[in-house]
């Protein structure tokens, strides 16, 4: 592709995408508001369930965790600076919330750039916060120890369970691969780490530190098992886009290679609408609730490829990017 055909192709994406960048004051104190309104009066009538049965707290804790996704999403809009005009407000609402959600926000809001400006780049693989992926060929190369672990790894239970309590409650505190230089993100870091410190301080005074955990660990692991299967999904899919460096583009990463995962309305509701993700990706400018009428408003950007809830459950299977089928395939393949 010439220099002015990909400068055309820019152009042309600016001029579709810029009228949805622009955060609407009104809509984002409301979505914030109105997800921190539900996620406390939900999380209170958690905590007074323990009083009767721990079964109804589990139950509840679904819809809990559900509102706490919505607002790691409206977190991740901060980080993008996206949610306000005003990129102080950004950081500010950002920070807080990320007390909230175990994860810091300067630290997350870095690594997730680089995920925006390396995904489906078969060279630049695993650098911070993907989900780890082999080729066929470099798996076949693999000893058996290290295919065990490659599998062990894949693993649903493992990668949506364990790996995702592990990630958010244990290795965002202590992310020991940040490099040093990095000084704003060690700060995020250690300030959220106080802050979460500072909370459970609280609760320990207020309504004891054991009912507590009891109401939010199981929020937490539900909301960071939930959480990584959008990342999965959005990026994990059969007939995805993977290419090495030298024939690599950005914008066919994000149509290509990242899906329209297109949920029912309530589901698209508590996830911000970020299975629009094809359009996160061309621009993650645009605030979370313009992406579906920036997707349904412009026949070019609904092409990419489609899942429903159903067909998504499918990508739990898939394993490996084979080179030559230009596919993710299972091990079986």
């Amino acid at each position: 592709m010439s220099g002015n055909t990909v400068q055309k192709e820019v152009r042309c994406w600016k001029e579709i995408l810029s009228p949805y960048e622009r955060p609407v004051l009104f809509k984002s104190l409301v979505q914030f508001l109105l997800t921190a309104v539900l996620f406390t009066s939900t999380w209170i009538l958690a905590l007074v369930s323990l009083e009767y049965s721990y079964w109804i707290t589990l139950l509840l804790a679904l819809p809990v965790a559900g509102f706490y996704v919505r607002l790691f999403i409206i977190q991740h809009d901060c980080g993008h600076g996206s949610f306000f005009k005003s990129q102080r407000a950004n950081n500010l609402l950002g920070s807080f919330l990320g007390v909230l959600t175990l994860t810091p926000y300067t630290y997350w809001r870095k690594t997730h750039a680089v995920h925006h400006a390396t995904t489906g780049n078969l060279d630049r693989r695993n650098e911070f916060g993907d989900i780890n992926t082999l080729t066929v060929q470099e798996y076949s190369k693999l000893p058996p120890v290290k295919r065990f672990a490659y599998r062990l790894y894949r693993n649903p239970i493992i990668l949506f369970g364990v790996g995702s309590g592990y990630q958010f409650i244990l290795k965002h505190r202590f992310p020991f691969d940040l490099p040093r230089s990095w000084k704003r993100e060690w700060a995020s870091v250690i300030l959220t780490n106080l802050g979460i410190l500072a909370v459970l301080v609280l609760m320990w005074q207020t309504i004891g530190l054991q009912r507590f955990l009891l109401v939010q660990l199981p929020v937490t692991l539900l909301g960071g098992a939930i959480g990584t299967w959008f990342f999965y999904v959005h990026h994990q899919f059969e007939d995805a886009y993977w290419a090495r460096q030298d024939n690599w583009d950005f914008h066919a990463a994000a149509i290509r290679g990242s899906s329209y995962y297109d949920l029912p309305k309530f589901l698209n509701w508590i996830s911000g609408s970020i299975g629009v993700h094809h359009v996160h990706h061309l621009s993650s400018a645009i605030p979370n609730y313009q992406l579906l009428r920036c997707h349904r408003e412009n026949p070019e950007l609904q092409q990419m490829p489609r899942l429903t809830l159903w067909e998504s459950l499918k990508c739990a299977r898939l394993k490996l990017w084979d080179e030559e089928k230009h596919k993710l395939v299972g091990f079986q393949n």
